[in-house]
């Protein structure tokens, strides 16, 4: 299809917000991807042409360029803020200079970050608030407690937990209903598949899949290490280093495969694989580009058969992928 005569993107459901899929992940435009490529300006067109395409879901986060990005993001929404549903997220603490300084999830933090992200959004009210990442030292009851408050003081319309475990969203959502649990998933990080989404399922919490196209490796753009600039973050990544770099390449080549046979690019393939996982099921592709935005809206004109879904379980199953999604250290801070 024609960019002109493309699909309207499809409404999905995180609890009770109404979203279109895909959304928008907006972190690179700000921080870790090839940072010396950053240009307000054109990730702010980028934004604005999501939009006019029928996007309207755009996601961020207090840590991204250590505050940064929400601006960038406010700036973007600020002349039409009816047509967007705002999420950002606190939990992740930074230092003056970027430097990580832990997680923090006590009362007063999180109604802190809320009135910084507030200010930094230009807005009145966040529709999605996240827990970024789980305070293992503060009980998740107080931390979504306090979130909770934020609602009641119509600060935050809905709440949102990220890289959260399946007794911690349980809990969660007893204190407060949960609209949405944010967490990795794509063809080569499947492992929500085995308690995540039948938990979140199970207690009508929607489910937002972040990297669906593996941090940029599924689109088949990179072929060797040294295609990512020497500040990009990926470089630390396991899977984008050493033989876990050309054992993923093998599975990069079957999705390659796929697209050629449907007319379409690796990332439209791997996109339409998460948006067939169900209408529960909301991917955030993120980009600064104009170029990979209308690949990936194009990714609602692919509809994959029951014949194409099965020969994808098949050719890439729950694990294919070599080396973990984080560095060790990073590892220590998801699915708590």
């Amino acid at each position: 299809m024609t960019q002109g005569t493309r699909r309207e993107p499809p409404l999905h459901k995180l609890g009770g917000l109404d979203v279109h899929a895909p959304g928008l992940g907006c972190m690179g435009m700000s921080e870790f991807y090839d940072p010396r490529s950053q240009d307000d300006a054109e990730s702010i067109r980028v934004i604005h042409r999501f939009l006019d395409a029928g996007g309207d879901f755009l996601d961020t986060a207090d840590m991204y360029g250590s505050g940064r990005n929400e601006v960038l993001v406010g700036k973007a929404i600020a002349d039409r803020r009816d047509r967007v549903v705002l999420a950002t997220k606190f939990g992740n603490v930074r230092g003056p200079n970027g430097e990580f300084l832990g997680v923090r999830g006590d009362a007063a933090y999180v109604k802190e970050c809320c009135d910084a992200s507030l200010g930094r959004l230009g807005v009145d009210h966040i529709d999605l608030y996240y827990q970024h990442r789980v305070d293992t030292k503060v009980p998740i009851e107080e931390t979504v407690g306090a979130m909770a408050e934020l609602v009641q003081a119509g600060k935050v319309r809905h709440l949102g937990l990220s890289e959260a475990a399946t007794e911690t969203i349980k809990r969660a959502a007893a204190v407060h209903p949960i609209a949405a649990l944010q967490t990795e998933y794509s063809l080569w990080s499947r492992e929500p598949e085995l308690e995540i989404l039948p938990t979140v399922r199970a207690l009508g919490i929607g489910f937002v899949a972040y990297s669906p196209l593996g941090r940029g490796f599924l689109t088949g753009r990179f072929k060797a290490p040294d295609d990512l600039a020497a500040d990009d973050f990926r470089r630390n990544s396991p899977r984008f280093q050493g033989e876990n770099f050309q054992k993923n390449l093998d599975l990069v080549r079957v999705i390659e495969d796929l697209a050629a046979s449907r007319g379409c690019t690796p990332s439209q393939i791997a996109l339409a694989w998460v948006l067939a996982q169900g209408d529960d099921v909301v991917p955030i592709p993120g980009t600064k580009r104009m170029g990979y935005l209308e690949d990936n809206l194009g990714a609602v004109d692919v509809a994959l058969t029951a014949d194409e879904l099965r020969k994808i379980d098949e050719l890439l199953p729950a694990g294919s992928a070599s080396g973990d999604r984080y560095p060790a250290h990073s590892m220590q801070a998801v699915n708590k």
